[in-house]
This record gives C-alpha cells, sequence and structure tokens, in this order.
C-alpha cells in the first residue's frame, strides 16, 4: 500500500485504479460531498487558459478537468494524458460529450510530448501516488511554455488542530467503509487515505516546485486543509531545463 516503494508502488497504483475505474467518480463525490467539483474549477480558474490555448491535464482519470477546461474555453486543445486506460476508457465512454478531448496514455514521469507545447499542465490527486515529485515537476516544467502555468490539485496531511481526531476518523474509517459499499475494493480505500497522511505539507510541495523552477508559487486550502490546490508559473526567460535539472 503506501509503504511500498519505486515500480512496486507505481505497479500497485495503476491496478488500484483500473479496479476502481467504474465507481471512480461516484465515490469521489461521495466522499466530498461533491466540493471535488468546485476544486476542478478552482484548478481551471487557476490554469488562465487563453482562448485558442493548450491544457495537458496529467492524471486524467475520467477526464473532469480536461472537461471543465473545454466548458471555460471551448476553442481549447484539452489533452488528458493517464497510465490507467480504464480509467481513460470510462471517460470516453460513459461521458460522450467529452469526445473533444484527446486521451493520451501518459507517464508522469516521461511525458510523452514535445518541450515547451502546453500553455497549462493540470493534474488531480496525482502527486501524492507518484514515485518522485521531483521528477514529475521536472517533466511537467519541460512540456509547459515560457510563461505558462502548472496547477495541482491533492489531498494533504490532516493538521494538528483540534479537528484532527474526526478528520482521520473520516479518512481511516467512514471512506474506507464508503469504498467497499459503492466499489467493492476497501483496500484501494484504505490506500488513498494513507497515502493522504504520508504525503508532502502544503508548505513542503510548495517548496519542490519552487527547488524546480517555477516562480509565483502559491497554493489555496479547502475542506478544513486536507485539500490544496497548487499553482506556479514557468518563467518567461526560462532556462531549457528547470533548476533541479541542472544541480
Amino acid at each position: 500500500m503506501a509503504h511500498l516503494q519505486g515500480q512496486e508502488r507505481a505497479q500497485y497504483v495503476q491496478n488500484m485504479f483500473a479496479r476502481i475505474a467504474g465507481r471512480y467518480d461516484l465515490m469521489n463525490r461521495t466522499m466530498t460531498l461533491g466540493q471535488d467539483i468546485h476544486w476542478r474549477k478552482v484548478v481551471i480558474a487557476q490554469a488562465q487558459l487563453p482562448s485558442g490555448g493548450r491544457l495537458l491535464d496529467i492524471a486524467t482519470g475520467t477526464g473532469d478537468i480536461a472537461w471543465e477546461g473545454l466548458r471555460r474555453t471551448p476553442d481549447l486543445q484539452a489533452v488528458g494524458g493517464d497510465f490507467t486506460i480504464e480509467m481513460m476508457q470510462v471517460g470516453k465512454h460513459s461521458y460522450p460529450e467529452r469526445a473533444p478531448i484527446q486521451w493520451v496514455g501518459s507517464d508522469t514521469l516521461a511525458l510523452p510530448f514535445p518541450d515547451n507545447y502546453f500553455d497549462a499542465v493540470t493534474s488531480g490527486f496525482l502527486m501524492r501516488n507518484v514515485i518522485d515529485v521531483a521528477q514529475a515537476f521536472r517533466e511537467q516544467w519541460r512540456v509547459t511554455k515560457p510563461g505558462g502555468r502548472v496547477v495541482v490539485l491533492d489531498s494533504s496531511p490532516p493538521k494538528r488542530n483540534v479537528l484532527r481526531p474526526f478528520i482521520l476518523f473520516h479518512l481511516n474509517t467512514v471512506i474506507p467503509t464508503l469504498g467497499k459499499l459503492l466499489t467493492g475494493e476497501s483496500d484501494a480505500y484504505r490506500y488513498l487515505p494513507d497515502s493522504t497522511q504520508k504525503f508532502l505539507t502544503p508548505d513542503a510541495l510548495a517548496k519542490v516546485m519552487q527547488e524546480s523552477g517555477f516562480e509565483q508559487v502559491a497554493y489555496k486550502l479547502f475542506m478544513f486543509g486536507t485539500v490544496a490546490v497548487h499553482f506556479g508559473r514557468k518563467p518567461l526567460f526560462a532556462d531549457s531545463e528547470p533548476n533541479e535539472a541542472k544541480t
């Protein structure tokens, strides 16, 4: 589960999402009380997509964020990339209106796209699952145009405050129970809370973005601080490689 490392963890995550693909959207809406719809709107607002621009949504799943981009900017070239083909198949076949999305099998750590191509790169609930966060940001940097935006939606470890016991109960008991009832996959919904609690804090994730060369890095918190939207810009006069790649 969340203690797995390297390729073993990557394979576990891929298989897990393949198993829950058919009920993934339903489970998201249920365990967030529908708030995930709003968070994805925030992601697209922060992406600042131009008319006729290009969006890459990595770990796109069923294409929620890419579709929100198209709804807001109809002439957008929206690419949805994911290494779990089953998730994209659900998005393609269950939501006919998402036909304009260009679905591409993609490894986040080695994106199959040219340098300096996209006006924005977005992701939803990806980064806590990757085996190398810095490498994921290096790839996002590479494919983003100078002046383009990178926006990351993900869960965050609960803060140590009076709400922490209630949040931990929701993460460790309510979510696995809902997962078992709605998807039949309680293991997957034990992994997801576990990975949240072991993930970087919002400040630490922002620091990795800054060390990767992004500027104007900031974040917004939601759901009592357990969900964050991070955003930053690739400098207009960026070198060909991010800072960390040159060290």
